[in-house]
């Protein structure tokens, strides 16, 4: 059995670590850089940070195509996900659900 072997396994761990790192940022990087004077570790966790979304969005688009989304889901998904919690209200309210898990074939596929 493979890791992550479905797209809605993938996209709920992107979704966490995504999450993670955008809180790292706003709670532990940031307060350092203007309390403190260290903006490495802005430099260091938004990069990160900017990855993973990417890395976010990748998995939500691979998952819409397999489970047929509509296509306003990826951009509310996205949205949501940039606001401070929102990946672990997604979490909760999307991406548990069955639809996240590929649907019956189309007509036309083998």
């Amino acid at each position: 059995m493979k890791l992550f072997g479905t797209p809605g396994a993938r996209l709920r761990f992107m979704n966490l670590l995504e999450g993670l790192s955008f809180h790292g940022l706003l709670l532990v990087a940031m307060p350092l850089k203007y309390l403190y004077g260290h903006p490495e570790y802005v430099r260091v966790l938004g990069m990160a940070h900017g990855v993973l979304f990417v890395a976010l969005a990748m998995a939500a688009l691979d998952v819409a195509r397999t489970a047929r989304w509509p296509l306003w889901r990826v951009p509310a998904l996205l949205f949501v996900a940039s606001l401070p919690l929102g990946s672990f209200w997604l979490d909760r309210r999307w991406l548990r659900q069955p639809a996240v898990e590929p649907g019956p074939p189309a007509s036309g596929e083998a």
